[in-house]
C-alpha cells in the first residue's frame, strides 16, 4: 500500500478505507451503492464505533439469515450477522491464496461497513484528525497513522498500536476503526504501525520493526503533541504479540517501559493442538489452517514458532507492566490468551482478563454493530486511563 502524509492527513476524514485498494474493495463488496450516500457513510463511518454508548451491551437487534453455524453453536446474532456478510463476499479460503492474493481479500471490517450501510446505521461525526509519517528502520523505513483527537490542547498521552493480519496480511486501513475509536475514547494521540510482512520480511522483522517505531515515538513525542512519559502499547492479534514484546524489548534494552499493555486475542504459543485451537479449527475469520498458513510465511522454519518472541509463554516476563487480556470465546487464540495471563500472574504482572462470550476472532473493531465490542474498547480505555493517572494523577 503506497501511502505518505498529504494521504494520511486527507484521511483524516473520512478515515477508513480511502487507499485506492480500500476503495475497490468497498465498491465491490458492499452492496454496490455508489454516489455521495456511500462517501457520507464512509465519512462518519470509524467515529461510530467510538462515539457509541459502552455502558449498553444489548444486542443492536440484527436477525442472521440462518443457523449458527456447526463451528459456532454459541455464536450471537449480531456476530453471525457480520460472518454471514462476510461469507457472502467474494473471498476465497486466505489459506489456499498466496499472500499477495490474500491482501485482496475482503476482511471482517468490509462485512461491517456492508452491515451499516445496508441497516442504515447511523453514525454521528468524527472526532479524531489523522497524519502520517515515516520511521526510519533497519534496512529502510516503515508508515505510521496518527491519530490526534479534536479539540485539544498541549502534550497527550500517547499509544503505540499494532494491526492484527497474522504478520502477513491487512494494513493501516483494515484497522483504523480501533486506533481511530481508542484515540477518540482515551483522549490520546495514538500511533498506528505499518510493520513489514513476511514472506517479503521474515522474522524477526516485525518484531524489530515494531521496537523501532516505540522508540521513534518516545523520541519524536513533542512533534506529535505526545507525552512520553504516558505511553502504552495495545496491539490486536499478531499485534497483540508485537505489543507484548515491545514492553520486553524496553525492558531488555533500558528503554522507557509502558505504562501498560492491552493484548486484543494475542498469539501467544505456538501449541496447534490446544483445546480452542481444535474446537473452533473450522471457526471464522480465523481458523487453524490459517494459523498455520501465518506461521509459514512469516517464520524462516516452524522451528522458529519456540522463539519466546513468537511463544511468549516460555518468554521472560518479569517485571512487565500492568496487563489487560481481551479475548473472543469463538476463537482458536482463546487459549493463548488465557495461557499468558497464567504466564505473566506467575512472573508477577498485574493482569485482568475478560473472555467475551458470543463473538470471534476481530470483534474488537465492530463496536458499531457488536455490543460487546463496544464494551471491550471501554475496558481497554479504562485500563489505558487508570495508568496515566496511577502514574501523573490524570484524569
Amino acid at each position: 500500500m503506497k501511502t505518505n502524509i498529504s494521504n494520511d492527513a486527507w484521511r483524516a476524514r473520512p478515515s477508513i478505507f480511502l487507499s485506492a485498494r480500500a476503495i475497490t474493495h468497498h465498491f465491490a463488496y458492499t452492496m454496490n451503492l455508489f454516489g455521495t450516500l456511500s462517501l457520507l457513510v464512509f465519512c462518519g463511518f470509524v467515529a461510530a464505533f467510538s462515539s457509541c454508548n459502552t455502558e449498553n451491551t444489548a444486542s443492536t437487534g440484527l436477525t442472521p439469515k440462518g443457523p449458527r453455524p456447526e463451528w459456532g453453536p454459541s455464536i450471537h446474532n449480531d456476530m453471525l450477522v457480520l460472518i454471514e456478510k462476510l461469507q457472502s463476499l467474494p473471498a476465497q479460503p486466505i489459506e489456499s491464496l498466496t499472500p499477495q492474493q490474500a491482501r485482496q481479500q475482503p476482511t471482517l471490517t468490509d462485512a461491517v461497513m456492508a452491515v451499516v450501510k445496508e441497516n442504515n446505521i447511523p453514525m454521528p461525526a468524527p472526532m479524531v484528525d489523522t497524519m502520517g509519517r515515516d520511521i526510519p528502520v533497519a534496512g529502510g523505513s516503515i508508515h505510521a497513522r496518527i491519530y490526534t483527537p479534536k479539540n485539544t490542547t498541549g502534550s497527550l498521552p500517547v499509544i503505540v498500536y499494532y494491526q492484527g493480519g497474522g504478520w502477513v496480511i491487512a494494513d493501516l486501513d483494515v484497522y483504523d476503526a480501533s486506533a481511530s475509536a481508542i484515540a477518540e475514547k482515551t483522549g490520546a494521540v495514538v500511533v498506528s504501525v505499518q510493520y513489514r510482512k513476511g514472506p517479503e520480511f521474515k522474522f524477526p522483522t516485525a518484531h524489530n520493526d515494531a521496537f523501532a517505531a516505540y522508540k521513534w515515538v518516545l523520541q519524536n513525542a513533542a512533534s506529535i503533541r505526545a507525552d512520553p512519559a504516558r505511553i502504552a502499547v495495545l496491539g490486536e492479534s499478531a499485534g497483540g504479540n508485537l505489543a507484548c514484546n515491545v514492553s520486553i524489548m524496553a525492558r531488555d534494552n533500558g528503554v522507557t517501559m509502558p505504562l501498560c499493555q492491552v493484548l486484543v486475542y494475542p498469539v501467544a504459543n505456538n501449541d496447534l493442538n490446544a483445546e480452542s485451537v481444535k474446537k473452533y479449527a473450522n471457526a471464522k475469520p480465523l481458523n487453524k489452517a490459517m494459523l498455520e498458513w501465518f506461521f509459514s510465511h512469516y517464520l524462516n522454519n516452524m522451528s522458529e514458532s519456540s522463539d519466546p518472541r513468537m511463544k511468549l509463554v516460555s518468554a521472560n516476563l518479569a517485571g512487565l507492566p500492568n496487563t489487560t487480556i481481551i479475548n473472543a470465546e469463538i476463537d482458536p487464540l482463546r487459549d493463548d490468551g488465557e495461557a499468558l495471563k497464567n504466564a505473566l500472574e506467575t512472573a508477577g504482572v498485574k493482569v485482568k482478563h475478560k473472555l467475551y462470550d458470543g463473538v470471534t476472532h476481530e470483534f474488537f473493531g465492530a463496536a458499531i454493530v457488536l455490543p460487546e465490542a463496544k464494551d471491550a474498547q471501554q475496558m481497554a480505555v479504562n485500563a489505558l486511563k487508570s495508568a496515566w493517572k496511577d502514574v501523573l494523577g490524570t484524569k
